[in-house]
């Protein structure tokens, strides 16, 4: 008597239904990742702005311990001296801070700018206030031989004056190769202008500026270029969270004229008068605008064109990859196949 290998189907313990059941489903999520995956728009990363990234001796604590400013002030006195009156010296200490603090219920997430040192995990803090660590990281063995760490562009900054930063990113000073950062007109250590007055500092860049009409006229009258570049509207209270607008975008929208000029914003006779100048201003190329106009709606058709092609080539790999998938699924479990022993 010998043995012999036979196959037959297994009986399957539930309907007919089940494999176009799970054929069904695969196909499905085979499409709808397609279309997914479809609607990306590849160019949307190209006008992103990467994240400025904080320094790692800021948000990291390292095992080195922290000396503290007093340490700091003993080869460095005249720059202590000049931090103590500083509003970074005065972050925890501040009235208006202790005043919103309490009235946040003292949270703990507010302590990483307005302390040194502090570490998240505990909520604990070396030093009240924005101190020499807070920037240049903990205290380093060999220092002075090796000088401390510093990042000398806006990441430093933007750890806590996120804000002021997003506005710098968005200015000309941002977008410039290279940036103009921040250190290129603030004293990162007195916190003041690199210049006597505000119109000294930009100048040093600026030099041509002052010529026109309205540049001559404002400053004829006793503005600086602040008054205009960095306007911002009057506050009725306190900035919520310490968040408000600072003006560094440096661009000049009509709320900085209606902030002086309420009266004879729309009255272009009165402000002649009182300038005694006149400005010529040539007129608009209204054909080369039209053009401009064209190109932008053909862009954006073009766009919509590619996106709507995107999406049904998505589609269609999707529901070709489904029915692979779907179909190889549905006949394993239609077709339960084992080996069975029979002796002859």
């Amino acid at each position: 008597m010998t043995k012999k290998n036979i196959f037959h189907n297994q009986q399957r313990k539930f309907g007919t239904t089940e494999p176009w059941l799970v054929f069904a489903v695969i196909f499905s999520i085979c499409v709808a990742i397609g279309a997914a995956i479809s609607l990306v728009d590849p160019a949307a990363a190209a006008y992103s702005t990467a994240p400025i990234s904080a320094p790692p001796a800021v948000l990291a604590l390292q095992a080195t311990p922290y000396a503290g400013s007093e340490a700091c002030a003993k080869c460095h006195q005249d720059i202590h001296d000049e931090w103590l009156i500083t509003r970074h010296a005065q972050a925890f200490s501040s009235p208006i801070f202790q005043r919103d603090w309490t009235a946040e219920g003292s949270a703990v997430a507010c302590l990483e700018c307005h302390t040194t040192g502090y570490n998240p995990k505990t909520g604990e803090y070396v030093q009240e206030g924005v101190a020499c660590e807070a920037c240049h990281g903990p205290y380093q063995t060999g220092h002075p031989a090796s000088p401390m760490p510093i990042t000398p562009d806006a990441s430093l900054c933007s750890k806590c004056h996120k804000t002021t930063t997003d506005e710098w990113q968005t200015s000309k000073h941002g977008q410039s190769t290279p940036p103009v950062q921040c250190e290129a007109c603030h004293d990162p250590h007195s916190q003041n202008p690199l210049a006597l007055t505000v119109t000294d500092l930009c100048g040093n860049c600026h030099k041509e500026r002052g010529s026109s009409f309205t540049h001559g006229t404002h400053a004829n009258a006793g503005l600086e270029c602040s008054n205009c570049h960095m306007y911002t509207a009057p506050r009725t209270g306190d900035p919520i969270q310490g968040l408000a607008a600072t003006g560094h975008t440096f661009s000049v929208g009509s709320d900085a004229c209606i902030g002086c000029h309420q009266d004879t914003v729309h009255t272009r006779d009165k402000i002649v008068e009182l300038s005694g100048e006149v400005q010529q201003f040539n007129p608009a190329n209204i054909e080369e605008l039209e053009q401009k106009v064209q190109e932008q709606e053909e862009t954006i058709s073009n766009l919509e064109s590619k996106s709507t092609v995107r999406l049904y080539t998505g589609l269609a790999q999707g529901a070709i990859i489904g029915l692979i998938t779907g179909g190889a699924a549905a006949w394993v479990v239609s077709r339960r196949i084992q080996v069975v022993e029979v002796e002859e």
